[in-house]
């Protein structure tokens, strides 16, 4: 017992298993749970406080600040009411259709605007205002289910796309650095749209339909839309502009996060921008930006400490990984970024997992680059909501229980590796990967 009391990852582990646990039970709130960690990580010393709050400095922290304050100004303005009779008439006849076309909108508008959060403050308060405007009430399971399809659209489908997301990019980044593979934009594509985006999706809204139902009513307000006020014709150009700089971020090299974040100072100036202090107070989750830079923290500490090498050794051991069962090997690395998921959410998991992917080709008997795609599958695929931060930012802008999240989470990834797990192995053996 002494010789774990003094091993230098058992701290590091106590307090990362506690967190996940807080977390995955809800029995804190997730945002005093973060604040726990934050403590407990600081009081015992186990990281450089740099690392334990790195995720304040993080990209994606700003870029959830922002598109909460982004989100308050397309409401407060009308603006997003605006947007959503526009499109309420042509899109709530039925349940299937309006939750298809939400679904739809969070994939394809993941092809233009490279950022999860910034797709989210985007369609978050459109898709809740076509939702009042169908007689869907806030609080009720279909509410729920409109608010879970943007996250989860955009999050776990978006991840078919290369420059879409966070974890890929950090993949991506990764395999350069490590291994020197540059990843092709259209070759990716190629290899996962199939299954984690088109057959995924399909499955996404099955599940959101059953899962959530709803009886959207033909909008009764069939006035003509009145003229747009000032401020929402200045609110449409300046988002007009935020998405032009997001998806031309390759050219002018200024990340998503800080073009959100010169937005919402816009937004926020007085005179000029469109909400007061007071609003601002009101409207903005700060509960929900703590949390997230609790999750980045959690996965920055558990690549700091060494904890997270420590369990990629043990699953290396422990997985039936053999170039003689390749659907067995092929099933255990996904499950790996799976367990990986746990401890690192699914930022971290391509740090860690991508480093250490020759040691998994030798063993499995696929090609490098092979081993380092079907991380996608894992990553994509959270078994509880926090491993996402972006799910995360959904559920709170939509004000859905974790009890919903969890249960979505669950059911997708039970399909996911009863269904989907197959049929891209079948892909990657089709594409020569394997």
């Amino acid at each position: 017992m002494s010789f774990w009391l003094s091993h230098p990852l058992f701290l590091p582990s106590l307090i990362v298993l506690a967190t996940v646990v807080l977390w995955a039970t809800s029995l804190l709130p997730e945002f005093i749970t973060a604040l726990l960690f934050f403590t407990l990580a600081m009081v015992t010393g186990i990281a450089p406080p740099e690392t334990i709050f790195g995720g304040f400095a993080s990209s994606a922290f700003w870029l959830v600040f922002s598109g909460f304050i982004l989100g308050v100004a397309i409401r407060k303005t009308g603006l997003a009411d605006r947007v959503a009779r526009g499109i309420s008439a042509r899109l709530t006849d039925s349940w299937w259709q309006m939750v298809a076309s939400v679904v739809l909108l969070s994939y394809a508008l993941a092809f233009v605007m490279p950022s999860n959060m910034g797709r989210i403050a985007l369609l978050m308060p459109i898709v809740l205002a076509m939702a009042q405007r169908a007689g869907i009430e806030e609080g009720t399971r279909s509410w729920y289910g409109l608010a879970l399809a943007v996250g989860f659209g955009t999050f776990q489908l978006s991840a078919t796309i290369l420059p879409a997301n966070v974890p890929n990019l950090v993949m991506s980044g990764a395999a350069e650095g490590s291994w020197g593979i540059h990843l092709n934009y259209l070759p990716y594509l190629l290899l996962h749209t199939p299954v984690l985006g088109i057959a995924k999706s399909l499955i996404l809204i099955v599940l959101i339909c059953r899962m959530f139902p709803g009886k959207p009513r033909p909008p009764q307000d069939l006035t003509p839309l009145p003229p747009m006020s000032g401020d929402e014709k200045r609110l449409a150009w300046m988002l007009a502009v935020v998405l032009a700089l997001w998806v031309s971020g390759s050219w002018h090299g200024i990340g998503p996060a800080w073009v959100g974040l010169a937005a919402a100072v816009v937004t926020l100036l007085p005179r000029v921008g469109f909400i007061s202090g007071e609003e601002f107070a009101s409207g903005v989750n700060i509960r929900t930006c703590i949390y997230v830079a609790g999750i980045l923290g959690l996965a920055g500490t558990v690549t700091q400490t060494g904890l997270g090498k420590a369990m990629g050794d043990i699953l290396l051991s422990v997985m039936p990984l053999d170039s003689e069962r390749p659907f067995t090997s092929f099933t255990a690395l996904a499950a790996i970024t799976t367990a990986m998921n746990f401890i690192m959410t699914a930022n971290g998991v391509p740090a860690l997992y991508t480093t250490m992917a020759d040691s998994f080709s030798q063993a499995s008997g696929f090609p490098l680059l092979s081993v380092i795609m079907i991380q996608v599958l894992g990553y994509s695929t959270p078994l509880l909501p926090y491993q996402a931060s972006p799910i995360v930012v959904a559920m709170a802008l939509g004000k859905v229980p974790p009890r919903a999240g969890v249960a979505l989470c669950l059911a997708l990834a039970v399909i996911t590796w009863l269904v989907l797990l197959p049929l891209d192995y079948g892909w990657f053996r089709l594409l020569g990967q394997l």
